[in-house]
């Protein structure tokens, strides 16, 4: 969906809507032409205004200038269609109605080349078109092939419908990856679990679509005799467009869901491990915002993070935008899910661990950097925020990967971190590695945590 793609649909659209506007006649072009202009400035105007008002774009990431380009473009090619149909010859009217849909192509082009949501013309087929993902399967069969201890090459993925019985939070049906080491015994083994947040505009399939992640995991798994977590793909939002930053506020209780709900399910449903040691949780851009959260809220919970790109703290504008939208003008609630707050007043903490992904160019980073001066950047974020959890007992890492804020740079982080979340969560087979950069790193590692043969399973 990058390079030679949108630039042919911008030149095919730009055709269609110079030879839909054509010359005419002078009312054509002094009346009906600005007319339709000025439709396409509103229409920009208008979604400039509600993505800044819902606090969708920021100075770390703003939104490009031909989204909002052809967004106007895509008015006009509506006011053209309108204004222009009586008189005009048939062919002209094809080419206005086929200039409109075009149009609003390259807007939506213009806003993945944004956001990355679909890295590729697969990916968005898939998701339009809502396609298997990969791995799919249905609870019966998992449940027969468990019972059967039949150990499948890779691992299988089941949608799964979580009472929202502790929360009340409305959410769409969520996801989870069982690895081949999932079958090896009846009842399962007591498997380590990580939480999967995706980013502001999500599904609970996104990870597995725009992010690879289930093919990162089965490549993992299979490198490592079947071994891996279990993984849940949670809703965070409810609905697409509810960027809830994993909060109980206005937007639902989004916290209580994930907290409430999601891990007593996993544990009583799949039997995977309910020590916090074995718990961690990853998340991308607001995900990655939402794995701090739920890491220094709940270390009852959780032990291990990983913060690919997120902010500083919930974030749906300034603070006082993110007050008002997220928490109804409550600062106490804010301050109740600001990491910097929640972590300087809970003290030392014991047992957690934090890798922190910033993008860039790799080179020498600074271990501190002041976040206060800079709200909405998210290198400085990660180093704000790490420096304040060293200084309360949490080990942590900010690691520069190459890339840009989008799904590729997310899917790209993940899988260069998995090895050390695996371990880190005691995964069986598998050994505790340091976090990047460490003078550990050359050290022998810890023996592998036990866990079951599934050679000797299969048998």
């Amino acid at each position: 969906m990058h390079g030679w793609l949108p630039i042919t649909v911008q030149v095919i659209a730009g055709l269609l809507l110079i030879a839909a506007i054509g010359w005419r006649n002078r009312r054509w072009r002094v009346v009906w032409l600005p007319w339709a202009t000025l439709v396409g400035v509103a229409l920009a105007v208008a979604a400039y205004w509600y993505i800044a008002s819902q606090g969708l774009s920021d100075d770390s990431n703003p939104a490009p200038d031909s989204l909002w380009i052809w967004i106007g473009l895509s008015g006009v090619a509506t006011g053209v269609l309108i204004a222009g149909w009586r008189g005009a010859r048939w062919w002209r009217r094809g080419v206005s109605a086929a200039a409109v849909p075009v149009c609003v192509l390259c807007s939506a082009l213009a806003l993945n080349l944004w956001v990355g949501y679909f890295p590729t013309v697969q990916t968005a087929w898939n998701q339009l078109t809502a396609g298997p993902l990969p791995d799919q399967t249905d609870p019966v069969t998992v449940v027969a092939m468990q019972q059967r201890h039949t150990i499948p090459p890779k691992g299988t993925v089941v949608p799964v419908n979580i009472p929202d019985a502790g929360s009340g939070f409305k959410h769409r049906g969520e996801l989870v990856y069982l690895p081949p080491a999932w079958y090896a015994t009846d009842p399962p083994p007591p498997l380590p679990t990580v939480m999967m947040v995706g980013g502001e505009f999500n599904t609970p399939a996104d990870w597995m679509r725009a992010g690879s992640a289930i093919k990162t995991i089965d490549d993992f798994a299979a490198a490592h005799g079947g071994n891996a977590p279990v993984f849940v793909f949670v809703d965070s939002g409810g609905a697409f467009n509810n960027d809830t930053e994993c909060v109980n506020g206005t937007r639902g209780n989004a916290a209580d869901h994930l907290t409430k709900d999601v891990v007593p399910f996993m544990v009583s449903n799949y039997r995977v491990s309910a020590n916090r040691a074995n718990w961690g949780v990853v998340g991308w851009s607001m995900g990655g915002t939402c794995a701090v959260d739920l890491a220094v809220m709940h270390p009852d919970m959780f032990s291990t993070f990983q913060d690919i790109a997120g902010d500083l703290t919930p974030n749906s504008g300034n603070k006082a935008q993110t007050i008002a939208r997220l928490f109804g003008g409550n600062a106490a609630a804010w301050a109740a899910f600001d990491p910097t707050t929640v972590i300087t007043h809970h003290g030392p903490y014991t047992g957690v661990v934090g890798w922190f992904d910033i993008n860039g160019t790799p080179s020498a980073q600074p271990h501190v950097v002041n976040a206060a001066a800079n709200p909405n950047d998210q290198t400085a974020a990660a180093n704000s925020l790490c420096a304040i959890g060293s200084a309360n007992g949490i080990k942590c890492a900010v690691v520069m990967q190459p890339g840009k804020h989008d799904w590729p740079f997310a899917a790209h982080a993940f899988a260069v971190g998995l090895p050390w979340l695996a371990g880190q969560l005691g995964t069986p087979g598998l050994p505790v590695l340091p976090l990047p950069p460490s003078p550990q790193a050359t050290s022998t590692p810890p023996p592998p945590h036990a866990g079951p043969n599934l050679q000797a399973a299969a048998k």
